[in-house]
């Protein structure tokens, strides 16, 4: 849903890949940062990307690590002196290696010490195509988070969003951190609501084009291959998959007034879930696939409900304020992020529904929408204004951390994070 209005939302064309040309900037300081040190690999300056770098920006924009300005160069085989990088202030080194073979692919190592104890947590090493170089960099991202953490990665994950340039609107799949963007589809007319399917083989949208209405696609993203959802009569808008793939959250007003339905992963069988005179939009189901939040201005003012699947009565979850829309909810349902407007600003809010505690403000911009949970929970992404364009952000939970994706071709809006698995 717009974050202005409370509404249901293209000559479309399959597009030959293209790259969206992000740069990472992060700002704020975390509860708890442990600084690491990430040298250049060994034959870094020889491959297309740098690899120490994307690695440095992914886990530092999750709020965990800090990076450690240093001009070396070490590889997987070196032992570094632990004493000299103590004094440099590092807690962790990681060194590695990137060599482009004879048939064009990179072979990747990486190796991750503990400088405070003098220890060698392990490695990691995988060869990669010559398109997916920076996903070898994330993946190295993921061991070194896993191997600290204890909990998976995000870094090699994909994101979806729409972007428009003039009257042209694309969707396209990205990298987690904005690069690499592939486009889905293009159409002169608006792409809005994205939504990926569980396993991260399809995603469903809105098209206004094919006819002249607002109807509901799902693309599987390898093939390019499309079907129809929902084209009923009226609006057919803000699909959400259930948890096993196997049907999808629809708001139709094919009744009149928008209402939430399910239907089957083609369209089959259409269930009206709620039954009132207000406009009920924009579900998301719960992570058991029992209940559905969804926005409704059944109180007079949009406000995030839940219902169960089945149907029947709704219980209010949003409390902080009139107006309260785009309810997204984290892989262990435990956190509930949305999109208020406090006093004209539009920002996004986290609740802690298992606690009881009063939502708090993510961020203290003004026009903020679609936030979305990478598939670990631990980090938001939303889309917000900046210097008169449509960014990309992403946000730790205690909003101490954030990252603006500087698009450096279009405005980019309604960003969805995709699971785990590519």
């Amino acid at each position: 849903m717009n974050r202005r209005t409370f509404s249901a939302a293209g000559g479309l064309a399959l597009a030959l890949p293209a790259h969206a040309q992000f740069r990472v900037e992060i700002s704020g300081v975390g509860a708890t940062q442990i600084p690491i040190a990430i040298p250049k690999f060994r034959e870094e300056d020889r491959v297309p990307h740098p690899l120490s770098a994307i690695i440095r920006a992914d886990l530092e924009r999750i709020g965990v690590f800090r990076g450690i300005d240093t001009v070396a160069v070490l590889d997987e085989t070196t032992q570094p002196n632990m004493s000299e990088w103590r004094a440099k202030a590092a807690d962790l080194v990681l060194g590695g290696s990137v060599m482009r073979l004879a048939d064009g692919r990179f072979d990747v190592r990486a190796k991750l010490w503990d400088a405070v104890r003098n220890k060698d947590l392990g490695g990691q090493s995988f060869v990669v195509a010559p398109g997916d170089l920076r996903q070898g960099a994330h993946r190295v991202a993921d061991f070194v988070y896993e191997t600290i953490t204890g909990e998976k990665g995000i870094f090699s994950t994909r994101i979806a969003y729409v972007t428009r340039s003039g009257k042209s609107h694309s969707l396209r799949v990205a990298d987690s951190d904005g690069e690499n963007g592939q486009v889905v589809i293009t159409s002169m007319d608006p792409i809005i609501s994205p939504a990926w399917s569980p396993n991260g083989q399809e995603i469903a949208y809105v098209s206004f084009h094919e006819r002249q209405k607002a109807v509901v696609w799902a693309q599987t993203i390898a093939t390019g291959a499309r079907r129809e959802i929902a084209a009923f009569r009226g609006s057919n808008s803000a699909p959400a998959w259930a948890p096993d793939g196997q049907s999808l959250a629809v708001t139709l007003s094919r009744d009149g007034v928008s209402q939430v339905y399910i239907v089957g992963r083609n369209g089959e069988n259409p269930r009206r879930i709620t039954n009132s005179s207000s406009i009920d939009t924009e579900a998301v189901f719960t992570p058991d696939g029992k209940s559905l939040l969804f926005v409704s201005d059944r109180g007079g003012g949009p406000q995030i409900y839940r219902t169960s699947v089945s149907g029947g009565g709704a219980e209010r979850v949003s409390f902080t304020g009139g107006y309260n829309i785009s309810p997204s909810l984290s892989p262990d349902g435990r956190h509930l992020a949305y999109i208020s407007r406090q006093g004209g600003a539009f920002r996004v809010y986290l609740a802690d529904l298992t606690a009881g505690s009063a939502a708090k403000a993510l961020t203290d911009s003004s026009d903020d929408e679609s936030p979305s949970f990478a598939p670990n929970g631990r980090l938001i992404m939303y889309a917000s204004r900046s210097q008169g364009r449509d960014v990309l952000m992403t946000t730790t939970l205690d909003g101490k951390v954030k990252s603006k994706l500087v698009s450096t071709a279009a405005d980019v809006r309604e960003p969805v994070w995709g699971p785990f698995g590519r």
